[in-house]
């Protein structure tokens, strides 16, 4: 990802459903307005769901989710479908494409029920309108009315367009606005914590799991945000954290480190100075920090033969000592002393079965929206399996989340509960 690239998991993951051949990725050609995605009169041209990152005026950066077709058939296509109904764990705002002389099919209807059960936003767009001309290419049918009877009999928006002639498109950005939910730039980073002038102190190590010629994702992220909160991002190495405060005229107000150095950070950040992590933030942005903190607090409920759920949001190289695979089970076997079960998934699979485990540990998910963040914790919460971010937990076996909670009182107060 080039440093210039809005990140994946702050886009508006727009995902497009529908049967085959309704003309999904004609539709994403003219809302983007070139070429994106493969069109074929050849049905099911689409097979896993394709991801493509897109600016898309006026609505802005968007994750652009192509999937295959709802009516796919045979094993393959059962496959197939299965993969498209996962993205709707991660979709912001889901287009349902029906071909308007076919009308909404049984398969349309079973989509939409699953996405108001996930009270997520649905429009539900009638391509192919260009095809209710009569040979004098006059309108025969009123397509406003076709629209207007849709949205009273579904409860949902509904826009009628032609992907093929580019008619219709800018109702349907409009239309994608007006459902995008109003919460999105709420959940900062940290720009809330900080007011403008403000000295924000990033602890960022580098070591061999960090991209080579850059900083890592959360890092990044959390200067821009200091940045566009008119404060001062700071950044140093944890072996130069003590020197670099020692030289500042002005005390910080706010120290951020990279978990795995937690330890020496915390020695060396006078007690006045407020201090947290690069992974507790986006615990707060991307998840649910009040049931992170309960999940922490569960780990002293394991018990021996216990199945443990090491899940990632993105899918990378695996160095020999990994936070995920290696430090983490080891800290949790040290702080239990119990004979743990640790089982790993990556990427857009998450699990099938959450409710066998007794804890889920997920990843900061930077490379997540919030939306797919908070279904797998919505998952966990339906089953009443703990889950608690990365984070959190390396905070809470090494003893520094009270301190690690300053900055957040209310979360603070959360884990003191039931001490």
């Amino acid at each position: 990802m080039s440093l210039n690239e809005t990140p994946r998991g702050v886009r508006v993951h727009l995902a497009l459903f529908g049967k085959r051949n309704a003309g999904k990725s004609s539709v994403i050609n003219a809302i983007t307005g070139q070429e994106t995605a493969i069109v074929s009169e050849v049905k099911g041209t689409t097979t896993d769901p394709v991801f493509k990152s897109m600016e898309i005026l006026p609505i802005g950066p968007c994750m652009i989710i192509d999937t295959a077709g709802i009516d796919d058939v045979g094993e393959l296509g059962e496959l197939r479908i299965k993969k498209t109904l996962e993205v709707l764990d991660i979709a912001d705002v889901a287009l349902l494409i029906v071909d308007i002389k076919l009308g909404i099919s049984d398969d349309d209807r079973i989509i939409m029920d699953k996405f108001k059960e996930k009270k997520k936003p649905l429009i539900v767009v009638l391509n192919k309108m260009d095809t209710l001309e009569n040979n004098n290419n006059n309108d025969i049918h009123n397509h406003e009315s076709i629209e207007s009877s849709l949205q009273e009999e579904l409860n949902t928006p509904v826009v009628a367009v032609s992907a093929l002639k580019k008619q219709g498109i800018k109702a349907l950005k409009n239309a994608i606005i007006s459902v995008i939910p109003e919460d999105e730039d709420k959940f900062k980073l940290v720009g809330d914590l900080i007011n403008p002038g403000d000295f924000g102190v990033l602890v960022t190590p580098i070591d061999k799991a960090a991209p080579k010629g850059r900083l890592i994702l959360p890092q990044q992220q959390t200067i821009r945000d200091i940045l566009e909160s008119d404060a001062i991002a700071i950044v140093t190495k944890e072996y130069e954290l003590r020197g670099t405060l020692n030289n500042l005229a002005k005390k910080p107000k706010l120290v951020i480190t990279d978990s795995q150095v937690f330890l020496k950070v915390a020695a060396d950040t006078p007690k006045e100075i407020l201090m947290t992590s690069f992974s507790i933030l986006f615990a707060r942005q991307k998840g649910d920090l009040t049931e992170f903190i309960k999940g922490a607090k569960a780990i002293e409920m394991l018990k021996d033969g216990d199945k443990v759920l090491i899940a990632e949001g993105c899918t990378h190289h695996r160095q020999s000592d990994d936070i995920g695979s290696v430090k983490i089970p080891r800290w949790i076997r040290q702080r239990t002393g119990k004979q743990i079960d640790f089982e790993f998934s990556a990427g857009a699979t998450f699990t099938e079965d959450v409710k066998k485990y007794a804890l889920i540990v997920h990843c900061g998910a930077c490379m997540m929206n919030r939306t797919g963040m908070l279904s797998r914790v919505n998952r966990a919460k339906e089953f009443n399996v703990p889950i608690v971010n990365y984070g959190i937990l390396i905070a809470y076996v090494q003893g520094l989340l009270p301190r690690a909670l300053e900055p957040f009182p209310l979360a603070k107060i959360i884990l003191e509960e039931d001490r």
